[in-house]
């Protein structure tokens, strides 16, 4: 068993797991062209179904260890039109709340699923998922149907998130479909998921900032997953980079580069992210996304159960990372719990 700081309580931000409701409705649906291959992924975890297995790996990592839990991909927007989505989101919601409810000992909260192809129903659903059941925000992708989410349409969710004073966990996502070069039909060598979905996924920030939503919208908390994904180890390009924003696009291209009004530079707004841990065992990474984003914006995270392990491989992995680090005991803290609580009001007694 890991033994760690006395006292504090390891809050796991972004783990997935799958609903026995949810799954008997995912099974009786035909796979589509977006979702067939991500979707065999998640159900291929035994652990994302099974609580008794689930429970036993989480033994050894003592009593207070608590996970925060979402749906898996893929996003319900990619299982059906509208009408399917807000009905997976509103089965794969009390399916969470229900486990969280049955089980505080291992759960700390739940992430609520929404259809993002369907933005009133997204609404409808953060007052049912948040207002009704008690989750602690919602998780988004990192696009909607390969839509980008800086368009006007969504901004009713960022308004309402921002004045919930709720998270918004981001997850990729991302496809065979979208192939690696112009000339070719797929990605080969699941490259699209090793390096697409973080390539997305900084694309996804750089939209957030450049299109003004966290200017217009200081206070909305976004979780980023996988520790920022590129932004943090190419700050250089996010800095000085976009400083020189245009300076690579002809004229008749202008309007490509032109932004929101922004009343600070943009390497300050990517820094008002919040991001995670889940580097899979990568101890650099992590002290890169601490040295970038800064303590108090880095929530430890797993992604658990999809380690080679199927379930404790990531947890006990990432704990390693953060206990290679040097950290003090205030920081540690901080990452492990402390954060939780005040960013995701998290609230579970210690």
């Amino acid at each position: 068993m890991i033994e760690l700081l006395c006292g504090v309580m390891k809050i796991d931000a972004f783990c997935h797991i799958i609903p026995k409701p949810y799954l008997d409705r995912f099974d009786s649906l035909p796979a589509t062209a977006q979702s067939r291959g991500i979707r065999g992924r998640s159900t291929a975890v035994p652990a994302m179904v099974d609580l008794d297995l689930r429970f036993r790996q989480l033994e050894e990592f003592g009593g207070d260890y608590r996970q925060i839990i979402s749906i898996p991909a893929p996003p319900a927007e990619d299982l059906g039109p509208p009408e399917v989505s807000r009905e997976f989101a509103r089965v794969g919601n009390e399916g969470l709340a229900e486990l969280v409810a049955r089980h505080p000992e291992h759960f700390a909260g739940f992430v609520a699923c929404v259809p993002m192809n369907d933005v009133d129903g997204v609404l409808a659903e953060i007052d049912h998922a948040c207002g009704q059941l008690g989750a602690l925000g919602i998780q988004i992708y990192t696009h909607v149907n390969g839509y980008a989410l800086d368009g006007e349409r969504f901004e009713p969710i960022w308004a309402k998130m921002a004045d919930l004073d709720r998270t918004i966990w981001v997850h990729p996502s991302r496809s065979a479909s979208w192939a690696d070069y112009p000339t070719e039909e797929r990605s080969k060598y699941e490259l699209w998921w090793v390096f697409g979905w973080e390539y997305d996924t900084a694309i996804f920030m750089g939209r957030m900032v450049l299109s003004g939503v966290l200017e217009r919208y200081p206070q909305l908390k976004f979780l980023i997953h996988h520790g920022g994904s590129m932004v943090p180890h190419f700050s250089g390009r996010v800095g000085p980079g976009l400083d020189q924003l245009g300076a690579r696009t002809p004229e008749d291209q202008k309007e490509d580069v032109e932004t929101y009004p922004l009343s600070k530079r943009p390497v300050d707004y990517f820094k008002q992210f919040h991001v995670d841990t889940a580097l899979f065992g990568a101890a650099h990474a992590i002290r890169c996304s601490l040295e970038f984003f800064g303590v108090d914006r880095v929530l430890f995270a797993s992604d658990s159960p999809f380690d080679p392990e199927k379930g404790p491989g990531y947890i006990r992995a990432t704990i390693a990372n953060l206990e290679s680090l040097g950290l003090s005991d205030e920081d540690r803290q901080a990452i492990y719990e402390g954060n939780a609580r005040r960013v995701l009001g998290v609230q579970i007694p210690r």
